[in-house]
């Protein structure tokens, strides 16, 4: 989920723990539960600051260990021993509970989204992403907002959050079984489908979609149980030659290729360098372009010139941003 979102549910698990009679009646304990839940909810998100080196090392940890179950238990640890150290007075054991019940609903609620999370590692690498949920859902961030203001009203916070968070399970209730008529529609429509990756979007009943089929890609999406295809591409296999191998060392390739699940390339041949891009198929903007790439430019030895990955929106911004050699 977005920043603010995160926040507001922050607030929510610290108004929530004033349920707890120990809790209600000791107002460090309270106080430090709501600073303690506040962090913690935004805690996993600290990998944000791998942007400032570069977008390779963002994209390939980013969601990653920070959110793995090692971390999710090690970061209540480190933000109780902080908090204690200046609240002393608070209960250990109420505070490590709600303060890892933030933590914890942080990385649950992350994995709702179409980017997801490495959630179980160690276990496993692999990207858990159910699609169900925008990164900013208007309606989860506007329950909390109505949650403030009752709060702010003087209704008990607790039980306002606990029963607004009643309500959002059954909105995630909702929000799998839109996904799946979606799904289902798509099988209607594309013939021979392998597999289908949806991404919610801010809009309630509107959805991207990036379909797999047999000799094909298409992008599409679905309106109002409409689907709607834009693109189709042959499905072709990424060569095994030289240059993609010499492309693939590239660390903004790499990371690229570690995180899209569905891409397409393409490779060119000029006077004085060979140009190799992937181009992810999940994301289409209005303009029709699509902006998640990873491209790579090359010597006629197969040296690396320049590479970038990352989100850009025309070809000239690309080009001028990243000094790629023009073509």
């Amino acid at each position: 989920m977005d920043t603010g979102t995160h926040v507001v549910m922050g607030l929510a698990i610290g108004s929530m723990a004033t349920i707890d009679p120990y809790v209600a009646s000791s107002p460090e304990t309270a106080t430090a539960i709501m600073i303690g839940a506040i962090i913690g909810s935004q805690a996993p998100d600290l990998d944000t600051i791998l942007k400032l080196k570069n977008n390779a090392k963002y994209i390939r940890n980013h969601r990653g260990i920070t959110h793995s179950i090692p971390a999710i238990c090690l970061w209540p640890l480190g933000i109780v021993a902080a908090i204690y150290a200046f609240i002393p007075d608070a209960n250990l054991l109420h505070l490590w509970i709600w303060t890892f019940l933030a933590v914890v609903l942080h990385v649950f609620v992350d994995i709702f989204n179409a980017y997801g999370t490495q959630a179980l590692r160690p276990f496993t690498k692999k990207w858990i992403a159910l699609g169900i949920i925008n990164t900013f859902d208007p309606i989860i961030f506007g329950l909390h907002i109505v949650g403030l203001v009752l709060w702010g009203f003087g209704l008990h916070a607790g039980y306002t959050f606990l029963a607004i968070y009643v309500v959002l399970i059954g909105y995630y209730i909702l929000r799998y079984q839109m996904q799946q008529k979606v799904l289902r529609q798509v099988r209607t429509v594309v013939p021979n489908v392998t597999n289908t990756i949806i991404s919610p979007t801010i809009h309630f009943n509107q959805w991207h979609l990036a379909i797999t089929a047999e000799g094909s890609f298409y992008v599409a999406r679905s309106v109002k149980n409409q689907i709607i295809i834009h693109d189709t591409f042959e499905k072709v296999p990424l060569p095994e030659n030289a240059m993609i191998e010499a492309a693939k060392l590239d660390d903004n390739v790499s990371a690229f290729l570690s995180f899209s699940p569905v891409y397409r390339w393409e490779m060119e041949e000029y006077d004085d360098h060979y140009e190799v891009r992937f181009i992810d198929l999940r994301y289409r903007s209005k303009e029709e372009y699509y902006p998640f790439v990873a491209v790579v430019q090359l010597d006629l030895d197969l040296h690396i010139l320049s590479s970038y990955t990352g989100w850009i929106f025309s070809e000239e911004k690309l080009r001028q941003k990243l000094d790629i050699i023009p073509n």
